[in-house]
């Protein structure tokens, strides 16, 4: 009693499923099997690029978006299972002022750092299927170190900017976040402000986060689908199609998934329908980005089966 009065005076409540007890032994189970899934994914991505006996760049840039994964899904899940397995209040569990920034400025960072590297990705596959002559030259790996630095630099200032912003807020009320993790739409839906002034932060987010990397990914594709046209050939028009194919289904799942759920006004926010959805793109789909990429990469499968063919071997030894 004494933390969550002290959570709802210095820090917030966050309620979780805490007010579907009975659901929540199922709902721990479900999301225990897609997060331990989601890793295990993404540490064989890791472990097929780390065995691939030659490293294109497509090859390094799913690397590390497996990387970005695996951590977008650390900062959030294992709090939630935690708060699922723990008897607690119906009313939810305390964290602390400065946790819940953290939290949040994680989730931001790493979500804007695979928004930028998607834009790098398409960047990647106009320069390979446009220019293919040019394209060892362009495409170094001192272009991808360095693409994948600024990625992750871009993400982390954008981030930073969006929680000093958000947490300058004035918060009113119990401070009882309807969710299981401090997103931006929770936390802006209990700020005592009723302006769009407050909106303002998560504007700018979203047009440098969504908006700038949108236009240099359609600007890609725009260009590749010229490019696609003038080719005579219908075979070579599959291959170049079907080399896009995982990244493009990707991109449709993140962006559309962070479009609606960030880019409306505070008046269409309704915390338990959000607070759903989240659950579904911060377990389900970080799930099926391996699937997507492993069916469809060569050298990630040639890659899995160096790593799980050594992989026995090693304990041999």
């Amino acid at each position: 009693m004494d933390s969550a009065l002290n959570a709802s005076t210095q820090g917030f409540l966050l309620q979780g499923f805490s007010e579907f007890p009975r659901l929540r032994p199922a709902l721990f189970l479900l999301l225990l099997a897609a997060h331990l899934a989601t890793v295990t994914g993404n540490l064989l991505i890791l472990a097929a690029v780390a065995a691939a006996p030659r490293r294109p760049p497509m090859l390094l840039f799913l690397g590390q978006l497996s990387a970005i994964e695996l951590g977008y899904t650390l900062v959030v899940v294992p709090r939630a299972l935690a708060d699922l397995a723990a008897p607690g209040p119906a009313r939810g569990r305390p964290i602390s002022r400065v946790a819940c920034a953290a939290q949040m400025q994680l989730f931001v960072g790493l979500g804007g750092a695979e928004c930028f590297l998607l834009a790098a990705m398409a960047y990647d596959r106009y320069v390979a299927i446009c220019h293919p002559l040019r394209y060892p030259a362009v495409v170094t790996p001192a272009l991808c170190g360095r693409l994948a630095l600024a990625c992750c630099l871009g993400g982390l200032v954008v981030s930073l900017g969006l929680v000093a912003a958000v947490f300058r807020l004035p918060f009113c009320g119990p401070r009882l976040l309807v969710h299981f993790f401090c997103d931006v739409t929770a936390l802006l839906h209990l700020a005592c402000t009723r302006g769009y002034a407050d909106e303002l932060p998560l504007l700018g987010a979203c047009l440098l986060l969504l908006l700038l990397p949108s236009v240099l990914i359609l600007a890609s594709y725009g260009a590749l689908a010229a490019a696609l046209r003038r080719l005579r050939a219908p075979g070579g028009r599959h291959k170049a199609a079907s080399t896009c194919a995982s990244h493009l289904a990707v991109t449709f799942l993140h962006y559309g998934c962070a479009t609606y759920m960030y880019v409306r006004p505070k008046t269409a926010y309704a915390p338990r329908r959000d607070r759903t959805l989240a659950l579904v793109y911060t377990s389900i789909t970080p799930l099926l980005y391996p699937l997507i990429y492993s069916l469809r990469n060569r050298e990630v499968t040639t890659g899995l089966r160096r790593a799980l063919s050594w992989w026995p071997r090693s304990r041999r030894c």
